[in-house]
């Protein structure tokens, strides 16, 4: 059975500043982070990527990475398409596109089998992908089984602020049963902690939480144009309001309408979220090249 990758990047990095924090050059030869994670995707086992992205960016994305990707993954077989992420009849102010929910729902006509989504702009290691490729074969078939990688929280920080974490709750045989949508967490000397204007809230370093990794089916995306509809009709805040897929998610688990299996891992997720960022990724990058992890031409090991 065919299984496809969905990356998801048509966001806008509004505390990144300026550019385009999904192409910045990370690798020796100007590979992006998507390049690593479309390497492990493929390396794991997916025959399909489908890029989510913006018309705006289409020409830079094609630049940096589009064309030297398809080049590198056709001998593969692997094929690479590309979905486009607009704003349907915005309203007034509105410039950021609707959410991770809806980005799916702009490639609804190109998934036809299990898939995986995940962010263009995070790293997620080489076991979560062979982790999700296992999930989405072994369950081939069941088209109301449903995945995510959970990450241990004190692997996910950033040092240079404060961030945004889905904070896991499961039931004993591991599926998760709510997603606390967690903000501005740092790192401490004793693990993590919230930072609000009254001080720190410690958290446990060692809990399980979402960073966008989910293992999906069709079935998924037959439910969520009727959400978006649903979302749109009761936002209060239609400039800013996102249709998320953690919260369409955790509104499933809510109505006993889904069951998702948590599949932990100990990965050390890194990621752009501020310009600060920038050096300590490439620094991470050319940490795992010099271990042998990657090689400098990252495909090569393909072939």
């Amino acid at each position: 059975m065919e299984t496809t990758l969905v990356v998801l990047a048509a966001g806008i990095g509004a505390r990144y500043g300026a550019g385009i924090k999904q192409l910045e050059q990370m690798g020796p030869n100007g590979e992006v982070i998507m390049d690593y994670s479309v390497h492990d995707a493929v390396q794991a086992g997916f025959d399909r990527v489908v890029f989510i992205i913006r018309r705006d960016i289409y020409d830079d994305f094609q630049q940096v990475l589009g064309r030297r990707l398809e080049q590198a993954l056709r001998p593969l077989g692997v094929q690479v398409d590309y979905a486009f992420q607009g704003l349907t009849d915005p309203p007034a102010g509105r410039v950021k596109p609707w959410g991770t929910g809806q980005a799916i729902l702009c490639c609804r006509e190109l998934l036809d089998g299990p898939f995986a989504v995940i962010n263009a702009d995070d790293y997620y290691g080489k076991d979560a992908y062979k982790k999700a490729h296992a999930f989405l074969t072994e369950g081939a078939g069941d088209p109301d089984r449903y995945g995510m990688i959970g990450f241990v929280l004190k692997n996910t920080l950033s040092d240079a602020g404060g961030v945004t974490r889905g904070v896991c709750h499961m039931d004993t045989a591991g599926y998760l049963t709510d997603i606390a949508e967690t903000r501005n967490i740092v790192r401490t000397d004793t693990g993590a902690a919230v930072k609000t204007a009254e001080g720190l809230t410690a958290l446990d370093g060692e809990s399980l939480v979402s960073m966008n990794m989910w293992m999906l089916t069709p079935r998924f995306v037959d439910g969520l144009e009727a959400g978006f509809a649903a979302f749109r009709a009761r936002m209060t805040d239609p400039v800013k309001e996102e249709y998320l897929l953690p919260e369409i998610i955790g509104g499933l688990l809510r109505e006993h309408r889904a069951a998702v299996k948590v599949l932990p891992t100990d990965e050390q997720w890194f990621g752009i979220t501020y310009q600060q960022d920038r050096a300590p990724v490439k620094a991470a990058f050319q940490r795992l090249i010099d271990r042998g992890v990657y090689r400098p031409d990252l495909f090569s090991d393909l072939k």
